[in-house]
C-alpha cells in the first residue's frame, strides 16, 4: 500500500467555509473516492490555511486518473477551486485535485 501526503494552502479568510464543507461532503463524492481507490484518507487544517493531506491507495497516479473521470468530482473541484491559493493554469485547469503534488516519504515506522 503507497501512503501518500500532499499540502494545499486555504485561503485564510475562507477557513471556516472549508472546515464547514468539509463536514458534510457529498455522500457520492465519499463513495467515489472509495471506489477509485482513496483509502484510510484524511485531511488536517492549521489555522494559517496550511492543508496537509493523507491516504493510502495501491496507486497514487491510477487513483487520481480514476477520480479524474468521476463527474462527482469535476463538480467538488469546482466548488472548491475558490478556497485555495496558489493555483493556476500550470496545475491544469486551477482544481485543487490537480495542484497535490505528494511529499517524499523519509521514515515510516511500521
Amino acid at each position: 500500500m503507497q501512503r501518500v501526503c500532499f499540502l494545499l494552502k486555504v485561503r485564510p479568510e475562507r477557513l471556516e467555509e472549508y472546515r464547514e464543507r468539509h463536514s458534510a461532503v457529498w455522500p457520492e463524492m465519499r463513495a467515489a473516492l472509495s471506489e477509485t481507490g482513496w483509502h484510510n484518507y484524511s485531511l488536517f487544517l492549521r489555522e494559517d490555511g496550511l492543508l496537509v493531506g493523507y491516504l493510502e491507495t495501491d496507486d497514487f497516479e491510477a487513483a487520481r486518473a480514476a477520480m479524474a473521470e468521476r463527474d462527482v468530482n469535476a463538480r467538488w473541484q469546482a466548488e472548491m477551486a475558490p478556497f485555495f491559493e496558489g493555483l493556476s493554469s500550470d496545475h491544469g485547469d486551477g482544481a485543487p485535485d490537480e495542484g497535490m503534488v505528494a511529499l517524499r516519504e523519509v521514515f515510516h515506522l511500521d
